[in-house]
């Protein structure tokens, strides 16, 4: 038993440890790529001719294309392999990366970003699933998860400020060009780390739902982003969208087996949980879009000087999540929640002050505005997927886990587009206090949103 013991130990120590680091590279290369290019987009913009109130296409175009392809790729690694998923979708990120590198018109680099969404969700998915294939123990699996997660953190936290530095040295491009590498050392190593595994499965393949979801996406976050210039087209891009959700809808209840089952968030606590996921994204990780456009206009920073300036709102997300989850358990799930999203709001409204006042306070309140913000998002963001597993029914604690994933990306997508039609298209600096106090405004509908889970973590909704 001792001899089992300590040759388990040996393995995790080398092979299966490289084979979490490697799975978690690739799980980083995805989120850098959502978080690096933010402080470049000034950048992009201008080299690209995209106008400021289309900026918002630069981050949402992926995100879209991950969210409607996430499920499908899911199924996929079931039904042909999850090692093969994995190296399909980092192939298709390294094409889709260089396609973005290499772009010379703005129509060339969106669908490049778009396609670079959907082989992301390709590259996570089945990365996640192999780790379940290599690790079947538990514990092992557990710490896996943990590698991948940190890994992923890290990229996410510290992508803004790579991206300034990468961007302001040897220009937005290489911000793409630098996957190509990591995609390469991926490639060589998962063939020789990761066995493959495919599971006899009748899980639907819903190219139409796809389709549906990301037209539905793509319609209403048009709309959002036309609301100040052209409000006719607004109102009608946001019914033709809702008829696109009413159909996806309608089309889930008829299924047997729907590819994405949302009856699992009829419950009370899970409309809850589902609330505070969106606004984390809005009143957070959509902030991160438009704060480096803020810092630069507003203080007249360089795009390295940015990138370093936003650490003060990412680097709580390498700090404090361990601290959130030691608090979970005292304070419970309502009362940790509605401490977060009071951060967040207090931030979001310290921003909106430093795009009003003048420059010597504007910088101190920006700097506490995003170490608040920061600090919120780090003590709900990793909590919030484990209450909607711990609330969800077990036996759906799967589709729980996607669920979390499409709402967060789905959130963020129409954060960003929300934000961006609130930005100043002259970039003055106190139009900005708008886009800040509509975050703030966001975070406070979520903390209203904690009253409908459970006082104590670790109950699971009623159904």
């Amino acid at each position: 038993m001792a001899m089992e013991d300590a040759a388990e130990h040996q393995a995790w120590n080398g092979r299966t440890r490289l084979i979490a680091g490697t799975i978690g590279l690739a799980a980083a290369l995805t989120n850098f790529d959502v978080t690096s290019v933010v402080v470049v987009l000034p950048s992009i913009g201008t080299s690209l001719d995209i106008h400021v109130a289309s900026w918002a296409w630069i981050i949402d175009a992926y995100s879209i294309a991950f969210t409607a392809t996430l499920l499908m790729a899911g199924a996929l690694a079931d039904r042909f392999g999850r090692r093969r998923t994995l190296l399909m979708g980092n192939a298709g990120f390294l094409v889709t990366s260089l396609a973005c590198g290499l772009a010379w018109n703005s129509a060339l680099f969106l669908a490049a970003r778009a396609a670079q969404g959907a082989t992301a969700a390709f590259l996570v998915t089945g990365g996640f699933a192999s780790i379940a294939t290599a690790f079947p123990a538990p514990e092992g699996r557990a710490r896996a998860f943990g590698i991948a997660g940190v890994a992923s953190g890290v990229a996410m936290a510290l992508g803004p400020s790579l991206g300034g530095l990468i961007g302001s040295g040897l220009g937005w491009r290489w911000i793409f060009l630098a996957n190509l590498p990591v995609c390469v050392l991926i490639t060589l190593l998962v063939p020789s780390l990761v066995a493959e595994k495919r599971d006899r499965t009748d899980k639907p393949l819903d190219l139409l739902g796809v389709a549906i979801l990301a037209l539905a996406l793509g319609l209403i976050i048009q709309a959002i982003l036309e609301a100040r210039h052209a409000p006719v087209r607004m109102v009608i891009g946001l019914v033709v969208g809702a008829g696109f959700v009413a159909w996806f809808a309608v089309r889930r209840h008829r299924q047997p087996r729907p590819m994405l089952d949302t009856a699992i968030f009829a419950s009370r606590s899970m409309i809850g949980v589902t609330a505070l996921l969106m606004a984390v994204s809005v009143g957070y990780w959509a902030i991160l879009v438009y704060l480096p456009l803020f810092l630069g206009t507003a203080f007249g920073w360089t795009t390295e000087a940015v990138g370093l300036a936003m650490l003060a709102a990412t680097l709580p997300m390498l700090i404090v999540p361990p601290f959130g989850g030691r608090l979970a358990p005292r304070l419970g799930w309502r009362r940790l929640f509605a401490a977060a999203l009071a951060l967040i709001a207090i931030g979001g409204a310290a921003l909106a002050l430093s795009a009003l006042v003048d420059s010597a306070l504007a910088r101190a309140s920006a700097f506490a505005g995003m170490a608040l913000i920061g600090v919120g998002a780090a003590m709900s963001h990793p909590q919030l997927s484990g209450a909607v597993i711990a609330l969800a029914p077990s036996e759906a604690s799967g589709m729980a886990s996607a669920l979390t994933v499409i709402a967060r990306q789905a959130g963020f997508a129409l954060g960003v587009a929300a934000l961006g039609a609130l930005t100043p298209t002259t970039l003055t600096i106190t139009g900005f206090a708008w886009l800040f106090g509509a975050a703030a405004v966001a975070a406070l509908c979520g903390m209203l949103a904690c009253s409908l889970l459970p006082t104590s973590a670790g109950r699971r909704s009623a159904r």
